[in-house]
């Protein structure tokens, strides 16, 4: 579609309010929101409410203006993909130069003013971050390799190391491992929705790997990524972040996952077109379940610490 014929549609429909928060991938960036505030809070440097609440709020605008960006370059395979289809701008109701100013300009105010209200490491993390998720993943990985979302995953592995950086000033041992953590969680959560949403990627091109290497590598790739995953995520509880409500949680969820996995792996065509993919979106609706409750208790235990019950 020609920016023309999306100047024209834009017209008859002018943007709204809404349509620019539409750009800013509100469902990511609740994670986004989430994961960094988890990572303040379970640094061991108490915060200023107020400033906390500034670090978050920056660190959530900059995951938007990544999602713009990602958004302005993406346009053209969004509006083939079903799941994609209705955004605002294949929708016509923001044009691609709006949504890139739009994300240019957010990217600019949050990681300066991100440095300013904490400090500068914690404000180069999040641009680094913004530049990752847009030029390396977007602009290169997405359309030229099957490990675009093993590579690219990275990108929204980064907010709770830039919540643990506005805090401390610094990068640790446990911010990285927190990192790992959602790093290792995403192949194998988007390689499930890729499972029973492949024909959208056949359609705009991506090299996915299930359009690449097709299903039965992608089961197999999931079910090794999520071994590697469970270990990680149970051994986050022997570390300083960690502790026995984590622990609990991570055993419990990564024996779950490891189920699902499991199952998915010895799933063949006949079995998940007959059924709709049935045990597919089940692991994905699980996956989605699975970052929120391991950060979760992270969050109680650093609640837990500051009050000193398991001192």
């Amino acid at each position: 579609m020609t920016d023309a014929s999306y100047e024209s549609r834009v017209n008859e429909n002018d943007a709204e309010f809404g349509d620019y928060f539409a750009l800013l991938k509100p469902r990511v960036m609740t994670l986004v929101v989430f994961t960094a505030f988890v990572g303040l809070l379970a640094a061991p440097v108490a915060i200023h409410p107020f400033i906390g609440f500034c670090a978050v709020l920056f660190i959530a605008i900059g995951g938007g203006a990544s999602g713009a960006l990602n958004m302005w370059y993406d346009s053209d395979i969004d509006a083939v993909m079903k799941r994609t289809a209705k955004r605002p701008i294949p929708a016509g109701r923001v044009t691609r130069d709006e949504a890139l100013y739009f994300g240019l300009t957010l990217s600019v105010f949050a990681c300066v003013f991100l440095g300013l209200a904490t400090n500068w490491i914690a404000g180069g993390l999040l641009a680094f971050t913004i530049f990752f998720y847009v030029v390396i993943y977007t602009m290169w990985l997405k359309r030229s390799t099957p490990q675009n979302i093993v590579i690219g995953g990275a990108a929204g592995a980064f907010p709770p190391m830039i919540g643990w950086a506005a805090a401390t000033g610094e990068i640790s041992t446990a911010s990285v491992l927190m990192f790992c953590l959602t790093f290792m969680w995403t192949p194998p959560h988007f390689w499930a929705l890729a499972l029973f949403m492949r024909n959208d990627y056949d359609d705009a091109g991506v090299p996915m790997l299930t359009v690449t290497h097709g299903r039965k590598a992608t089961r197999a790739h999931i079910l090794v990524y999520t071994v590697l995953l469970a270990a990680l995520a149970i051994g986050l509880g022997f570390t300083q972040v960690g502790g026995p409500i984590y622990l609990t949680v991570a055993v419990v969820l990564n024996l779950l996952f490891l189920k699902g996995a499991v199952q998915i792996w010895r799933r063949n065509e006949d079995d998940s077109e007959n059924d709709n993919f049935r045990v597919e979106r089940k692991f994905f609706k699980l996956s989605l379940l699975y970052l929120f409750a391991h950060f979760g208790a992270i969050l109680i235990e650093a609640g837990m610490d500051r009050m000193g019950i398991w001192a």
